[in-house]
């Protein structure tokens, strides 16, 4: 993968039980986004199921040894992206079993990259088994219109992914980001985001003014598509 890597550590009730980082957020790898990133959806539609039937293409191949299909999409997009496995337990819930993104546009055949990444490198859990395809849910995250907010709190719950910079009172760099969807899920507001992201990003001190207002947050939005490999299946079925 290219870029610096960069593995954000799960926040402490978090993307709870879900994103759950086990609950919390997201591993991502990849750089700071670009300050100077077009907003807006590059010329296409955004996330479409075609993404997550190549990302799932893209680990049966792996599984199976075969060659992987070629993506039934355009490939001269580049996006930020995050591939996303979520495995369904024996209650019938989903729940987090990989996510690896990058804040760095990519061309978005890049999916497959990140499709095994997140599969067998997420180092919260072990190495995804053959065994577990039957349960998997996929989900591909296409991220667009960043820009660089006026503060902390400048943006919207269950709108914006963020991103946050911030020197510690300790003088320590530190950085984190939740893709849009994790506010909501997790029923936080700006503030309650906000602190679990400092945690996220590994400070272990007080949260106080001081330290919020250090923050420089950058605001993005994505379109998400999701996948169950029955539906998979499916899907790969006809096009035989």
């Amino acid at each position: 993968l290219l870029f610096t890597p960069l593995r954000l550590a799960p926040g402490q009730s978090l993307f709870g039980a879900s994103l759950a980082i086990a609950l919390p957020g997201s591993s991502i790898l990849g750089s700071k986004p670009s300050r100077s990133m077009s907003s807006g959806v590059p010329s296409g539609k955004g996330a479409a199921a075609e993404h997550c039937v190549y990302a799932f293409d893209v680990l049966v191949s792996h599984f199976s040894g075969s060659e992987t299909p070629p993506p039934a999409f355009a490939v001269d997009e580049e996006y930020p992206l995050f591939v996303t496995w979520d495995k369904r337990d024996r209650s019938g819930n989903m729940n987090l079993r990989g996510c690896i993104g990058t804040l760095s546009a990519q061309p978005i055949s890049a999916i497959k990259d990140y499709a095994l990444s997140s599969a067998f490198n997420d180092r919260r859990f072990p190495a995804m088994k053959e065994s577990e395809l039957p349960l998997l849910e996929c989900s591909v995250s296409l991220l667009t219109n960043f820009e660089k907010a006026r503060a902390w709190d400048d943006w919207v719950v269950g709108t914006h992914g963020v991103w946050i910079d911030f020197t510690d009172p300790a003088g320590v760099a530190r950085n984190a980001t939740y893709l849009p969807n994790v506010p909501p899920e997790q029923g936080w507001q700006v503030e309650e985001t906000i602190n679990s992201l400092i945690r996220k990003a590994g400070y272990q001190g007080p949260i106080d003014a001081r330290v919020r207002s250090s923050i420089v947050l950058t605001r993005y939005q994505s379109t998400k598509s999701s996948l169950t490999y029955d539906e998979y299946v499916s899907i790969a079925s006809r096009r035989s």
